[in-house]
């Protein structure tokens, strides 16, 4: 299942991306995510944090739990989650949780990605796929942050 750079990687991110811009017709922070089993999306979600006025609103938690009841589990084994940026500490942390089969990100977030970690706190079997639609994930967030200067 190598999805990074091929059509059907791409479809599920540009998902992610509408999921983005609703976040952003929002006023929230602009990521989206989708979770997808069987090349079926089965969550949908974008940032909640200012409507729910909750700090751990991310677009990852918010898809985790749909995803997971959708699945009647606490697990998303056989499932990848598409992000249009690198999940935060504690989004990896969760999606450890979840066992979640693969993560695939547009853009890296230099200041509070996972990665930036000295050590993976990702699932051993969590395989993570970078740099999709990297450019389209990195403008949303560019627009809506010059949007606030």
């Amino acid at each position: 299942m190598k999805f990074h750079g091929d059509n059907k990687g791409k479809y599920f991110m540009k998902e992610a991306i509408k999921q983005a811009v609703m976040g952003f017709e929002k006023n929230e922070v602009p990521i989206g995510a989708v979770i997808v089993s069987k090349d079926k999306i089965i969550a949908r979600a974008h940032n909640l944090v200012e409507t729910l006025n909750d700090v751990t609103a991310h677009a990852e938690m918010q898809c985790f739990t749909s995803a997971s009841n959708y699945l009647g589990s606490k697990y998303l084994k056989n499932c990848v989650l598409y992000v249009t940026l690198e999940p935060c500490v504690m989004c990896a942390g969760a999606a450890f949780w979840t066992q979640i089969d693969k993560i695939v990100y547009g853009a890296r977030d230099i200041k509070n990605g996972y990665s930036n970690l000295e050590s993976n706190i990702l699932h051993p079997k969590t395989e993570v796929i970078s740099g999709v639609l990297e450019n389209e994930c990195s403008q949303i967030l560019k627009d809506f942050f010059e949007g606030k200067r």
